[in-house]
């Protein structure tokens, strides 16, 4: 990467950042481009220049975000970590991640942002579900996910455990989750019965 692109690089993170922070403080409606371009330090042209429009700025700062959580998830799937703390570090960060969209884009333009959902579903199906299948196949060759399980069961069974937990975690004390992780992480695992009688 050249020192041009470099630059244009960091301008664009820049603006990234200041987007996340102005739009979850304050809603997509009460925050202009000036406010953000300000705030970035660049100038509102640049802003024009690299996205267009201020919902695509929105569109896009979120792709960036969902971008920099997945690469967190890869990083400990790919740590010397044993599996079962591979799989709780990841669900506590998704809870905390759910917690950060819920309390900071409640309100989000998914209507005024033209194809956001679409692009959220198309992120989904191509990113979330290449990470989700090495997972799956990660813990099915460790010993930790039956082998007979297809993907549809797990991701359904990860998904009521993750989105339950992260409801959880917005309405209690995150220090006593914390605590009971080990619990909750021996329940994912092996269930109310404990691990399966040979």
């Amino acid at each position: 990467m050249n020192g041009f692109e470099r630059r244009k690089q960091n301008k664009i993170q820049q603006i990234y950042n200041s987007s996340f922070e102005l739009f979850s403080k304050y809603g997509f409606q009460r925050v202009s481009v000036n406010e953000i371009a300000q705030n970035a330090k660049v100038s509102p042209a640049t802003i024009y220049n690299y996205f267009g429009t201020k919902e695509q700025l929105y569109a896009d700062m979120l792709m960036n975000w969902m971008d920099k959580q997945l690469e967190q998830y890869e990083k400990i799937l790919d740590s010397e970590y044993p599996f079962s703390e591979k799989t709780k570090e990841i669900i506590i960060l998704e809870a905390k991640n759910l917690k950060v969209l819920s309390d900071n884009f409640q309100k989000s333009p998914f209507s005024e942002v033209g194809g956001l959902m679409q692009m959220i579903e198309e992120y989904n199906e191509q990113k979330v579900m290449q990470f989700f299948i090495k997972f799956v196949a990660l813990g099915k060759q460790e010993g930790y996910i039956r082998r007979d399980l297809t993907e549809d069961v797990i991701m359904m069974y990860l998904t009521m455990y993750k989105n339950e937990l992260g409801r959880y975690w917005e309405t209690t004390d995150q220090g006593r989750i914390m605590r009971s992780m080990d619990q909750l992480m021996e329940l994912f695992f092996y269930g109310l019965v404990g691990e399966k009688q040979k």
